[in-house]
């Protein structure tokens, strides 16, 4: 086998067009990565490291036959709620979150693995009942993400689970569930609310409020809100410049590497920088609904339109969390904040993606 024919069988299952993208994001992470942490270049190390273990994650995922993705989604799914049952037991506190689990080797998330395995579970289970879904059928789905769901809010963690609660709903919306439903749920939700409230965590009481008005707490809860909005306010048009930012470099900006990575962004590149980051986004996300759009049978369109939107979702938190306009609820900048666990499993994601697509691909061929 010569050079050419391995670099054909190597790229055989990827989408150049989606791996493009993803390439872009991992340069624009590098990049932006070196400057939030002051040219630490242990921590540029460590986030190629981690795209480069992504990758390759994505590859065998995207060479996987979909039945194999499918038999993986009841193991995937016991094995996640069995690890969230041993965190609320066994797990680990820190920040006063129980959301680690020790396994020896390792401290692991579980809440992390679920984030892809519920909506795999959800469209395996849409696929079996596919010819005579009935209203019993969205409601045993619907018990499929509220029990992982209520798991992890209980650690407290607010964030994963409302973008674990998203891709569960958009695997019931692409599925067919009722508009009526969806609006009567949503209603219902709307006036709630005030019951719903003495429930929570005095932290996430706080968020909200200080959504309102953060200038009420202005060194304290507020902080991250504040200084977000004016990192992102003082880039300007054309920004301040690479490694110029100073909510950054000044150490005013908070989780500068993670969560705010995004201000960082906007101070040093300014609108101009952002309209091109979204642009970026927006590349990704389009070309997750053309294989959407393509895909050949139920579960693959059930799943594809999942993860794209949960992309989407994942974006849409975190540029508005930053920028002011929604809580601080703690949501990386999907492949570019720096960590490991969060690029692993946006990269499978991406992997059962390209799946779709190639499979598809070589069946019409």
């Amino acid at each position: 086998m010569n050079l050419r024919q391995l670099k054909q069988r190597f790229m055989l299952h990827l989408d150049p067009i989606l791996l493009a993208g993803l390439g872009g994001f991992m340069f624009v992470s590098l990049l932006l990565l070196y400057s939030a942490s002051d040219g630490s270049w242990m921590r540029v190390l460590s986030q190629f490291i981690n795209f480069l273990v992504g990758f390759a994650v994505l590859w065998i995922v995207a060479n996987m036959p979909l039945h194999y993705v499918m038999r993986a989604a009841i193991p995937m799914y016991v094995l996640g709620t069995i690890l969230l049952i041993a965190v609320a037991l066994f797990g680990e506190i820190s920040h006063g979150a129980r959301r680690w689990l020790n396994i020896g080797v390792a401290t692991i998330q579980p809440s992390e693995l679920m984030k892809f395995a519920v909506p795999l579970m959800m469209a395996w289970y849409f696929e079996k009942n596919e010819a005579a879904l009935t209203l019993k059928n969205y409601f045993v789905a619907s018990l499929l993400f509220i029990l992982p769901v209520g798991l992890i809010v209980r650690q407290p963690d607010l964030g994963t689970s409302l973008l674990i609660g998203a891709s569960g709903f958009y695997v019931l919306f692409l599925a067919g569930l009722s508009w009526r439903i969806i609006i009567g749920s949503s209603l219902a939700a709307i006036i709630s609310a005030p019951f719903v409230w003495p429930m929570l965590h005095d932290y996430q009481r706080h968020r909200i409020m200080m959504l309102l008005d953060p200038s009420q707490d202005a060194l304290g809860k507020g902080y991250h809100t504040i200084q977000g909005m004016i990192a992102v306010g003082s880039g300007g048009i054309l920004g301040k410049g690479y490694l110029s930012g100073t909510q950054t470099h000044l150490d005013f900006l908070p989780e500068r590497t993670t969560d705010f990575i995004f201000a960082v962004w906007s101070e040093e590149f300014g609108l101009l920088g952002n309209l091109l980051l979204m642009g970026l986004y927006i590349f990704v996300i389009g070309r997750g609904f053309i294989i959407t759009a393509n895909a050949s049978t139920y579960f693959t369109r059930l799943m594809a339109g999942s993860i794209t939107l949960t992309f989407f979702t994942y974006t849409f938190v975190n540029m508005g969390m930053v920028s002011g306009i929604l809580p601080v609820v703690g949501v990386p900048l999907p492949l570019v904040s720096y960590g490991g666990t969060s690029i692993l499993t946006l990269m499978l994601g991406f992997g059962v993606l390209m799946s779709i697509h190639t499979h598809q691909r070589l069946v019409k061929t």
